[in-house]
């Protein structure tokens, strides 16, 4: 057996063990970076760690610490109520403004782990205190950075577009970016509808001010809980709904998060976990158990994972896979094998390192001309981007670290199955949609 088929079947063992035993899918992962790693691809300690994703581990660090304070000074409850007034109570609208807001940043500019990385604790928060479930929510936070995330202007679109530039191929930077729009689009609707959207329209701010209260004594509608759409509402005090100096200074925070990362192209891990140790030093009692807030089993789980895949793409895995489904001698069954590699790939890694490390492989591929150059890059790099939802990948791993009052166990299962889902028929779709009709 071929040690690239080894490591394939070890990361499908990862899976089995993690789900039937219940042990943490990144400490397996980290023992599994260190077996195959040692005595598969010959890497000693340094080439086992120079995979470890530091970028992903501050992130997730920095923006969880931030917005733990945020939460325990009552910000997160402010803005949420600021949100809800400014969609003018209509809660069913509160994903889709989540979605167009990511679409926005993305599409300026912004890369797409940033932009979820700003938005996801707000829209989260949202689901938590509104009843709207985790899984909706998080998933139309993602899908709307990818709908923007191939606009001319942003990271993925540059680098694609770069690429063709460079080999010589045809290219439409317009169908590419409607390409990654209209999927995005559509699976939001889709999910929209699937996990119970159209059942928020009709409630609204004062519907849930009234709930609890009986008709008019009750609150402002705060809802607790899991998120599931149970959640007991409690009527908030006027000091929720103050602006505290703590609270002030949260916000400014906040804003200069979004300008650090979108106009300074700084960091968005150590720029959060900065403005979050000068909140802890300023007000202490806020941030005491803030560190605890950390969602310290989310950075094991994406950390061990990320550090398997590096493995696997040092010991030539993923080249090896692109090969071998290049030498295919059927065209549109190599392409279809080609967007599922991307997909099942960028499920567990960068989505944008994955897009640079494909499209150059299945340039030759391309050049034979019989398939459609604008139809197969469009599949292949909205293939390799839509599963971003699953709970590896980068922008999964920041939806599910910013989950608020629900089981992150459970909502975790539920990201993988969405993203096994997605992984595995999304490819199908845009390939029987850009491919097959020769575009």
């Amino acid at each position: 057996m071929s040690a690239e088929l080894l490591s394939i079947l070890v990361l499908a063992v990862l899976f089995v063990v993690g789900t039937t035993r219940s042990v943490n899918m990144g400490a397996l992962a980290f023992a599994a970076a260190f077996g195959v790693g040692t005595l598969a691809a010959g890497l000693d300690a340094d080439g086992i760690f120079a995979g470890f994703p530091g970028d992903l581990f501050v992130v997730l660090v920095g923006v969880t610490y931030f917005f733990a304070i945020a939460r325990a000074n009552g910000t997160t409850d402010w803005l949420v109520h600021a949100g809800i007034r400014l969609v003018r109570g209509r809660i069913a609208m509160i994903p889709w403004v989540m979605f167009t807001v990511t679409g926005v940043l993305t599409a300026i500019g912004a890369v797409s782990p940033a932009a979820v990385a700003i938005v996801a604790p707000l829209a989260m928060g949202f689901a938590a205190r509104y009843g709207i479930k985790p899984l909706l929510m998080g998933a139309l936070v993602v899908h709307g950075a990818q709908a923007g995330g191939f606009s001319p202007i942003s990271i993925y679109g540059s680098t694609v577009n770069g690429i063709l530039e460079r080999e010589g191929l045809p290219g439409s930077p317009v169908a590419l970016f409607l390409a990654s729009l209209f999927a995005n689009l559509a699976i939001a609707a889709l999910l929209f509808v699937a996990l119970g959207g159209l059942r928020l329209r009709g409630r609204d701010l004062g519907d849930e001010e009234h709930e609890e209260g009986g008709g008019g004594s009750g609150g402002t509608g705060t809802v607790s809980g899991s998120g599931s759409g149970t959640g007991t509402r409690t009527a908030p005090d006027a000091d929720l709904l103050r602006l505290t100096p703590a609270r002030i200074a949260t916000l400014v925070g906040l804003v200069a998060l979004v300008v650090a990362v979108l106009v300074f192209d700084l960091d968005a891990g150590l720029t959060a976990i900065t403005l979050a140790v000068l909140l802890a030093v300023v007000w202490p009692e806020d941030s005491k158990a803030a560190v605890a807030h950390i969602t310290w089993p989310t950075v094991l789980l994406i950390c061990g994972m990320l550090t398997y895949v590096a493995v696997l793409q040092e010991m030539g895995t993923i080249d090896w896979a692109g090969e071998h489904v290049g030498s295919i001698g059927i065209p549109l069954l190599a392409a279809l094998l080609f967007c599922y590699i991307g997909a099942v790939v960028s499920a567990f890694a960068s989505s944008v390192g994955i897009i640079g490390a494909l499209i150059p492989l299945a340039v030759p591929f391309l050049e034979q001309g019989e398939i459609g150059v604008v139809g197969m890059v469009a599949a292949l790099s909205v293939s390799a981007t839509v599963v971003d939802v699953s709970p590896f990948s980068t922008n999964g791993a920041l939806v599910l670290a910013a989950a608020e009052d629900t089981d992150r166990e459970r909502f975790f299962r539920q990201l993988m199955l969405y993203g096994g889902a997605i992984t595995a028929l999304a490819p199908l779709v845009l390939w029987l949609a850009l491919v097959v009709p020769g575009l």
